[in-house]
């Protein structure tokens, strides 16, 4: 307390009581790719004796030492330390013996490309150069608060889905986007998990990823070097796109808005079209499907892996509303930490937290015409009795209804007759 010596007027700074919580990031990627130290870059070579082109391998070595994630904000910054889709054509030829293009080099660039032509603005990207190397990139990524979304573009055994899962669950904060195969001759096997007794390409039921199928076909300039009577289409994983359709959604939209019924930019046509009929079978066991639809490619799947098993998590944006706001509150009210256990302080716990959801449901994220309906904050004497105090505890029970997506629109058309006039 100030003492006061002497008459006069005395003017001090008092600390509000609301302690504002700023919603985290939710768009940030971590991308994973599988790459040597040192690989090949198919680029222009001088043209021939008669004037025609020819090609040449050139050596990229990796600036970034393996298992270290780097950020990467712009496209340029990218292809600096991983190498771009086709080499400099001012560099030497290789020396190498039978040099060919690395396919998980190309799928990373283009899914790192595909993550910023479709929105994206920041991400991590690290590369390991065997299967094995998986939990160390993870735990690389685990000490990077800021990631929000993790993927393995192209990446689709078992083993890494796995981890990725576990890695999201275990962070409590983050959501994995998975790749589907390229393509299947039976799209059942598609439902199928590994555990079943005729296994099927589909990961373990978890509402902590998505998983999309089929792959997508895009422009590659190496491709079309190789062979430039070709078109140069391929198909790569759409992962690393789907994460930019996130990122580009949370910006323009919110988190709550299902990241579908959304265009992929730079996507020419799928490897494999599906018709309506063919989702009806896929979309409730949570295939999202990507689906060529008035000549556009579309996202047209919004569920977590296993669909309507996964019941109230069964949609992306309801598990990834819910991870933002737990990480929101986590990081919002830390301040509370040894602070004396008394009603005051759940009265500022209170506080703050009806200020930030107040927020979130004008943001059109909860469901409810008044506050009251969309959510409430319980921290009182019922939620901390005597017996969790002595534990040194203080417990704040939070409800909210998010909003779920409008999945099925339905129109009912009937006739009437009008009356007589």
């Amino acid at each position: 307390m100030p003492q006061y010596l002497s008459p006069g007027v005395y003017v001090e700074e008092v600390p509000s009581a609301i302690k504002p919580i700023a919603g985290v990031s939710t768009s940030t990627a971590g991308f994973i790719g599988i790459v040597p130290d040192k690989i090949h870059l198919i680029a222009k070579g001088e043209p021939a004796s008669d004037g025609s082109p020819t090609t040449k391998f050139v050596d990229f070595t990796f600036p970034t030492a393996a298992k270290t994630p780097k950020l990467i904000t712009s496209w340029t910054q990218f292809t600096k330390t991983f190498g771009d889709l086709i080499g400099d054509e001012t560099a030497a030829a290789t020396t190498d013996s039978d040099p060919a293009i690395d396919a998980g080099q190309r799928r990373l660039v283009h899914a790192v490309y595909g993550f910023f032509n479709n929105g994206g603005s920041r991400c991590f990207v690290v590369r390991i150069t065997s299967a094995t190397d998986l939990d160390a990139a993870l735990s690389a990524f685990a000490a990077i608060d800021e990631i929000a979304l993790v993927a393995a573009p192209g990446i689709i055994d078992d083993t890494t889905r796995d981890k990725l899962v576990t890695h999201c669950v275990n962070t409590a904060d983050r959501f994995a986007i998975l790749d589907g195969p390229e393509s299947v001759t039976d799209l059942t096997t598609l439902t199928r998990t590994s555990a079943d007794t005729n296994p099927g390409v589909m990961p373990k039921k978890t509402d902590y990823a998505a998983w999309y199928f089929p792959w997508i076909r895009v422009f590659d300039p190496a491709t079309k070097l190789q062979t430039s009577t070709g078109d140069g289409v391929i198909g790569v994983p759409p992962s690393g796109h789907l994460a930019g359709i996130y990122a580009r959604v949370d910006t323009q939209r919110g988190v709550h808005k299902a990241p579908a019924n959304e265009p992929i930019l730079g996507a020419l046509n799928v490897t494999q079209p599906l018709s309506k009929a063919d989702q009806d079978g896929l979309n409730p066991k949570g295939v999202n499907c990507i689906r060529v639809l008035n000549d556009n490619i579309f996202v047209w799947g919004a569920r977590t892996v296993g669909g309507d098993a996964n019941a109230d998590l069964k949609y992306i944006n309801v598990r990834r509303t819910l991870l933002f706001l737990r990480e929101s509150i986590d990081e919002g009210t830390q301040w509370a930490v040894f602070e004396p256990n008394t009603p005051g302080l759940w009265q500022k716990i209170t506080r703050n937290i009806t200020a930030f959801l107040t927020n979130v449901w004008r943001s059109g994220a909860l469901f409810g015409t008044t506050v009251q309906e969309a959510f409430y904050v319980k921290c009182d004497a019922e939620t901390n009795p005597p017996e969790l105090r002595e534990l040194g505890q203080v417990v704040t029970e939070i409800g909210v209804s998010i909003v779920r997506p409008a999945e099925f629109v339905i129109f009912r058309i009937s006739q009437f007759t009008a009356p007589a006039k």
